[in-house]
């Protein structure tokens, strides 16, 4: 993702009151195996650690901003983390967060497969834990082959909700297009060891068919997240399909499916035949403020200072009260375009 530039954002009263529902309506076994049960209430200050990959990307700058907001709200001594791209930080950060006496560390691994480490460094230290955004499993690398109890406690968006609002806009774009299923394919963008981007995309899928889509055939792109890396892998896609007139483009997020809206622009495929519908709408909204045509055509506006400040109420609750961390907790989403994304509160990248 891009920017790297910080946008502080304090929460009004109304934000906060919608927060504490969200966490309070969150399901919970009321069984803490993997989010600290053995972890003591704190009487005094609590210290939290933010850890997060690719912390200079809009989304996780607002995450980070949204958990600030929250921690100087409740008198929490918060640290932010950037493990970028470095799996192997994440353990060592952990650790150090643990020596400088952290009570909680709320996690966003770069690759889930440390994801048995920095449990067992959780556990071993007597530390509450809690991730955010993506998932990591207490037994074994891949979140997708664990069971729910060993899911560690997550706070973020539903992967399966989001990606039924995006297949289903893209399904309302493609029917108002009047385009032929068969000169017509949907490009499925994702960073495929990512649990939560998988289940967007098949979520995406399955809305677009379900709406409307039959008959678009549809091509799985294998890319690392980033605009770049999905326009070098769709404009191969696209080269390879010459007789293909018409394209709809969704992925895990905005980065995928901005970088397969350039590389369709590259390619010469006008704005009229490309339906390109965002996750997060931070690359998107740029687009629509630019005053020229876009494939981009909406967006699911993603707010990571909702679940920046969802994550650390979250484990305030815990080490301050006792309370049970939630299995899982959401903070909502809003579908964006062209007419309505400044209404909307969506900050460009």
């Amino acid at each position: 993702m891009s920017s790297a530039r910080s946008r502080a954002r304090t929460f009004s009263a109304a934000a906060a009151g919608l927060l504490l529902p969200l966490a309070l309506a969150a399901c919970s076994d009321g069984h803490q195996s993997t989010g600290g049960g053995e972890v003591a209430k704190v009487d005094g200050k609590i210290s939290l650690t933010y850890l997060q990959k690719q912390g200079d990307q809009e989304y996780f700058v607002g995450e980070a901003a949204g958990a600030k907001a929250k921690a100087a709200e409740l008198g929490i001594d918060l640290k932010v983390v950037n493990l970028g791209n470095d799996a192997n930080k994440t353990v060592s950060e952990a650790k150090a967060a643990i020596a400088q006496k952290s009570n909680g560390l709320i996690v966003v691994v770069p690759d889930p497969a440390v994801g048995p480490q920095v449990v067992q460094t959780a556990k071993d230290a007597g530390v509450a834990l809690l991730t955010s955004d993506d998932q990591i499993c207490t037994t074994g690398p891949d979140p997708t082959g664990c069971t729910p109890e060993n899911l560690v406690p997550r706070i973020g968006f539903s992967g399966e909700q989001m990606g039924t609002e995006v297949g289903k806009r893209a399904a309302e774009e493609f029917g108002r297009s009047g385009w032929n299923p068969a000169e017509t394919r949907t490009i499925s963008a994702w960073k495929q060891d990512v649990t939560v981007c998988t289940s967007r995309v098949k979520s995406a899928k399955a809305a677009f068919l379900s709406a409307g889509g039959t008959g678009v055939q549809n091509i799985d792109v294998a890319t690392d997240n980033t605009p770049t890396g999905a326009q070098d892998r769709i404009a191969a896609v696209v080269t390879a399909n010459p007789n293909v007139k018409h394209w709809v483009v969704w992925g895990c997020n905005d980065e995928n499916v901005q970088g397969g809206v350039t590389a369709l622009e590259n390619a010469g495929f006008k704005a009229d035949n490309v339906i390109g519908v965002g996750l997060g709408a931070y690359l998107a909204c740029k687009n629509w403020g630019s005053g020229k045509p876009s494939g981009m055509r909406a967006a699911l506006f993603i707010n990571g200072s909702d679940v920046g400040a969802l994550a650390v109420q979250t484990m305030y609750d815990k080490l301050k009260n006792g309370k049970d961390l939630p299995k899982e907790a959401f903070a909502p989403t809003t579908m964006v375009d062209a007419a309505n994304w400044k209404a909307s509160g969506v900050t460009c990248s």
